[in-house]
Formats: C-alpha cells, sequence, structure tokens
C-alpha cells in the first residue's frame, strides 16, 4: 500500500517552492520558543532538492533559530507567569521543565549547546534559560554552536546525498513509512 511515497512527492514538490526559504526561517523561529516541529523536516528536503543552496537554508535556519531561541528566552525571563499553568505540579510541561532545570545546574551553558544539537526540544530550554536568568551572551553562543551544528549536518548530509538519494528514498518511501509505524507500535505495546 503506497501512502508514504505520494506524501514524500508533496514535500519534496514543498521543498522547491519559491517561498520555501521563507516557510523555513518562520518554522525554526517559531521551533526555538512555542511550535513542536522541528526545521529538520523542512531543511533536510530543501538541501536534498537544492544541495547547492544548502549551506545557505543551514545558515537561514540556524540564524532564525537562534533568534527564536531569544524570544523563548525573553518569554521566561519577563513572561513565565503567564505560561506558569503549563509547567505548574500536573501541567503538560512539569516533567520537561523540571529536567531542564536539573540539567541547568549539573551544565550551566552546556545544557543549551546541548539542548540545541540534539532532537531534546529546544523550546523548554531556551525559556528555562531566561526563567533561570542565564547569561544571554553565553546563551546566545551556545544556541549558535549547537543549533549551527545540527543544522550544518543535517543540510550537508542531504547535500551530499542530493538527486541521487532523493531518487533512492522515493524508491523505498514506502517501506521505510510502513517499518517506522510497525516500530511506534511496538514501542507502545512494550510500555
Amino acid at each position: 500500500m503506497r501512502i508514504f511515497s505520494p506524501l514524500y512527492d508533496r514535500v519534496m514538490a514543498w521543498s522547491r517552492h519559491r517561498y520555501a526559504p521563507w516557510y523555513l526561517g518562520g518554522l525554526s523561529f517559531a521551533e526555538s520558543s512555542f511550535f513542536p516541529i522541528p526545521p529538520d523536516v523542512m531543511l533536510a528536503p530543501m538541501s536534498m532538492a537544492k544541495p547547492r543552496k544548502a549551506w545557505w537554508f543551514a545558515g537561514l535556519t540556524t540564524a532564525t533559530s537562534v533568534l527564536g531561541g531569544l524570544l523563548g528566552y525573553l518569554i521566561g525571563h519577563f513572561a513565565f507567569e503567564l505560561i506558569t499553568p503549563l509547567v505548574a505540579a500536573g501541567g503538560r510541561y512539569a516533567e520537561p521543565f523540571a529536567a531542564a532545570e536539573a540539567w541547568f545546574q549539573a551544565w550551566g551553558v552546556w545544557a543549551i549547546f546541548i539542548a540545541g544539537f540534539s532532537p531534546i526540544p529546544y523550546k523548554i530550554f531556551t525559556i528555562s534559560a531566561g526563567v533561570l536568568h542565564m547569561a544571554l551572551i553565553p546563551f546566545l553562543i551556545a544556541s549558535a554552536v549547537g543549533r549551527g551544528a545540527r543544522f550544518f549536518l543535517v543540510a550537508a548530509l542531504m547535500a551530499w546525498g542530493g538527486e541521487r538519494m532523493e531518487s533512492t528514498l522515493r524508491t523505498y518511501v514506502d517501506r521505510i513509512g510502513w517499518i517506522m509505524v510497525l516500530l511506534i507500535i511496538l514501542v507502545v505495546l512494550l510500555r
């Protein structure tokens, strides 16, 4: 059953859209402070579709992500009371926020670098950094280095694969999709 290949074709078509860089920048900004979808979902296909622009896409993603991280920092620093119900005991983000605080106590500014590079929800750390009144310049540097390392790595891998990878993925995307669905079901059942 081929349900993933039409989605793949659509994503690749969107990645070539003339406004795709604007959408990538907006998504990167929003993800760093409040939105749940990581910019890698746009950066990867855009870098694969236009390998010569991959570095530019990675730079754009990094810059807008750091700016979005600054918004998250400001939310935590100046407007934490507005989001307190989300992080109060029993709130949706109570556990991740407590974990972020523990990371900051254990590793300081390195927590921002790790969260910026890893798939951990970066927005939790940007807001937490503001709440904990982390020094702004180290926050921005760690964000730029962590996010930049991640996004340039994604862009480089996709640009390296280029059209050959795009074609290969197109051939196997349905199989890969169904394998992922089965893995998710197994994880849910085994919990």
